[in-house]
């Protein structure tokens, strides 16, 4: 009989990396939906109150739009049920019916450093996890597979409470082939690049004046571009950057990695895209220290990290492998072929 697989999407780039996902699991009967929780998660999305986070209808809307363009079969809130596996997007927020499928997480991108509604969270356990955002990704413990983007991410997993069976170093879709991104239209180049994030959108503290002033120090009169997070309020981060950096360019749209390739210096707050710049080699000023971005580097596969969280799939639930992968990578299904090497 045919497996189905259920792919819970997010974010845009969460979404995509289902997809990516999904692409590599052909024998499956897929199904897609947009984040969901349960009764009060659903309650506060139409009230507006979770705007900020992967349940709001503004990245609702997104991934909707996404999956018509894709033509991929949508299964609102995975109501059809009956299905095999669930590959999710986060282990924050698990709906109730999908407890007791074999789930099999897949990391996003960086993950935030705990703080006070972390710790917070850990002690109230009646407190939802996605309050603190995303520090506390990965300590469910209700998944049967989380697979992640680097070693270092596995290391982090496995002290707070992960077994180590349980997570898999595959790389992670979007962040996995980042020479790819040298390849662009972008008419800039040597610039200084300013990737902010959706602090406060999610709930969290962010002196953004500080962050401008720290990106005109560092270029130094050299172009200054800003890209803004898709999350985050335009309006608003318009009129701080135009206040204080009247001077600079600012982007809402458009591929932030073809820019940062283009760039000659990155500064970032806790945004994934600090990722691609170290990939790239670029000199990065981030809120991580630069030796722990290092450790935590995702894995550089050659644009594999699909095939390889699809078998990591297929082997959980017992199915044969498939001896030509959709990808480039060849020999991909050998034993143990999603273990970092």
């Amino acid at each position: 009989m045919t497996p189905r697989a259920l792919f819970i999407c997010g974010s845009l780039n969460q979404t995509k990396q289902m997809h990516a996902v999904a692409r590599e699991l052909p024998e499956f009967d897929a199904g897609f939906t947009p984040f969901y929780g349960d009764r009060t998660v659903e309650g506060m999305r139409r009230l507006g109150l979770i705007e900020g986070t992967i349940g709001g209808n503004k990245r609702r809307s997104v991934c909707l739009v996404y999956l018509a363009a894709q033509r991929l079969r949508l299964d609102m809130h995975g109501l059809r049920g009956g299905y095999d596996l669930v590959v999710t997007c986060t282990d924050l927020l698990i709906p109730r019916n999908v407890t007791g499928v074999p789930l099999v997480v897949v990391q996003e991108g960086i993950l935030e450093k705990d703080n006070a509604i972390s710790a917070l969270c850990r002690r109230a356990k009646w407190l939802p996890r996605w309050l603190a955002g995303s520090s506390l990704t990965g300590e469910s413990l209700l998944y049967d597979r989380f697979c992640v983007a680097s070693e270092g991410y596995r290391e982090r997993l496995i002290r707070r409470g992960a077994a180590p069976d349980r997570v898999i170093v595959t790389g992670i879709p979007n962040f996995d082939d980042c020479e790819s991104y040298r390849s662009n239209d972008f008419p800039h180049r040597g610039f200084v690049l300013a990737c902010t994030s959706d602090l406060r959108e999610t709930f969290q503290y962010d002196d953004r004046s500080s962050f401008i002033r720290r990106a005109l120090a560092l270029a130094a009169g050299r172009t200054l571009i800003f890209k803004l997070h898709p999350n985050e309020n335009v309006a608003r981060a318009r009129r701080e950057i135009s206040r204080l950096a009247p001077g600079a360019r600012i982007y809402t749209h458009g591929s932030a990695e073809e820019m940062i390739a283009n760039c000659s210096v990155l500064i970032t707050q806790t945004s994934s895209t600090v990722f691609v710049g170290m990939a790239l080699g670029k000199e990065v000023h981030s809120d991580f220290p630069p030796a722990e971005l290092r450790r935590l580097l995702p894995w550089q596969n050659g644009g594999t990290s699909g095939a390889r969280i699809a078998a990591v799939c297929r082997d959980l639930l017992g199915l044969e492998p498939r001896r030509a992968s959709t990808t480039a990578f060849s020999g991909l299904e050998k034993a143990l072929p999603w273990q970092h090497p």
